[in-house]
């Protein structure tokens, strides 16, 4: 297997549901397991507790919460050209609401609001690339 094939495989797993993925050729095996954590908004005299992934990432800020990208991908904040958006800075969400796809390996992943809030700014651009952990919006 050649280095460009184990990278579009790690790319696949990594994007997939999958928590274990193994392959093996002759004497040559490859075994890649997924461990992510997810930390949850909660209030400040409590600490944050992992949780098991989710669609989204969170992280507890001063000013707000950050949804951060699961996934790498292209980033999409209408479900087409010619739609409006999902959310504008300034709209109230609610928990589970659509608020943005990201495109990976020509999957569609809707990304959801975790919690009840406004959005508060919106970190990312239309068609952008976005990164693992990258944050894209700003909830208040």
């Amino acid at each position: 297997m050649e280095a460009e094939q184990i990278i579009r495989l790690i790319e696949t797993v990594s994007a997939s549901s999958l928590s274990e993925f193994e392959y093996q050729e002759g004497d040559v095996r490859l075994v890649l397991k997924a461990e992510k954590q997810v930390v949850t908004a909660v209030p400040a005299a409590a600490a944050p507790a992992a949780v098991p992934a989710s669609i989204e990432e969170t992280a507890v800020v001063d000013d707000g919460t950050l949804i951060k990208s699961p996934l790498v991908g292209t980033f999409y904040s209408a479900p087409s050209e010619d739609a409006q958006a999902f959310v504008q800075a300034g709209d109230t969400v609610k928990k589970g609401q659509v608020i943005g796809i990201i495109e990976t390996m020509k999957l569609m992943n809707e990304i959801e609001c975790d919690r009840d809030g406004v959005i508060a700014e919106i970190l990312i651009e239309n068609e952008q690339v976005v990164e693992y952990g990258q944050p894209l919006f700003r909830i208040g």
